[in-house]
Parts: structure tokens; C-alpha cells; sequence
């Protein structure tokens, strides 16, 4: 898990998220997943699996689509990141750290070995307002219209 710490306004200040960030022209998403997995740990990844697409939407920032991979084998050292800290952080342990509301949600499928997943997530600056699975609304958000 990286720690942001590190970058001036940063949207993620002081949150726990994964590494990752945007596509180069032309990438795939697994070339995209293999290239700022190198850039921002220093690691290689020779296993992964594509778990999920999340849709994020807020009224503080465009919309972001990402996609989610984990991965359970790797060559290489961590290296310093630019970005915040990196930490290797037991599984069960996630959810205790200050993470994004939605990324909880999406943390406890992967855990449970969920199949492939959609997930839609708005915010509203930073509180968590919907969220919707492969285009079904979770509770507590089942009574919200989404527009």
C-alpha cells in the first residue's frame, strides 16, 4: 500500500490507496499496471489478475475510471516513491487504515475472491453519497435516484 504523504495538494492526502496511476498513449491496461508498478515501487510483477473496473464520479474532481489488479508474485526491491510511502500491510489490516470509503467496499470483494466486478462510486468532496455493483445500487444507497 502506498502512503500519501508526500505530494503537494494531493486529492489522496493522508489516505492508504495502491500504486497506480494514468494510461501512457496506446497503453493497455496490464501494460499501464506493469509500467507504474516499476516506476513507483521498483518491482517487477510477473503474476496479476484483472479484478474490476470502478467508475469514480464527485463534484470536486472529473471522473476517473480504474482499473483494479492485484498481484501475488514479483521480482525486484522496493524503491523510495515520489509519491508517499510504501508499506507492506497484511491483508487483514486494510480496512483499519484511513482508505476512501468506496475503496472499502471494493477492498472486501477482492478479498472474497469476487468474480469480475463494475463498481460506481460518487462523492460528494469527501464524504461517499452512492454506490452502485455491476449497475445495481448498494444499501444504504438502494433508496437514492442516481442521476
Amino acid at each position: 500500500m502506498l502512503h500519501r504523504i508526500k505530494k503537494v495538494n494531493d486529492l489522496n492526502q493522508d489516505k492508504w490507496i495502491g500504486v497506480g496511476g494514468g494510461f501512457e498513449q496506446d497503453e493497455s491496461p496490464e501494460e499501464c499496471l506493469l509500467r507504474e508498478v516499476k516506476e513507483e515501487t521498483g518491482l517487477t510483477l510477473t503474476r496479476w489478475r484483472y479484478r474490476a473496473i470502478i467508475t469514480f464520479v464527485s463534484d470536486k474532481w472529473e471522473t476517473e475510471y480504474m482499473h483494479l489488479f492485484t498481484a501475488d508474485q514479483y521480482t525486484g526491491d522496493l524503491i523510495d516513491c515520489d509519491e508517499g510511502v510504501l508499506e507492506w500491510v497484511d491483508k487483514t489490516s486494510v480496512l483499519n487504515l484511513p482508505i476512501w470509503e468506496g475503496d472499502k467496499l471494493f477492498f472486501r470483494l477482492i478479498a472474497g475472491d469476487s468474480p469480475f466486478f463494475s463498481m460506481k462510486l460518487r462523492y460528494e468532496g469527501d464524504k461517499l453519497v452512492y454506490a452502485a455493483l455491476n449497475g445495481a445500487p448498494l444499501p444504504p444507497f438502494t433508496a437514492q435516484k442516481e442521476y
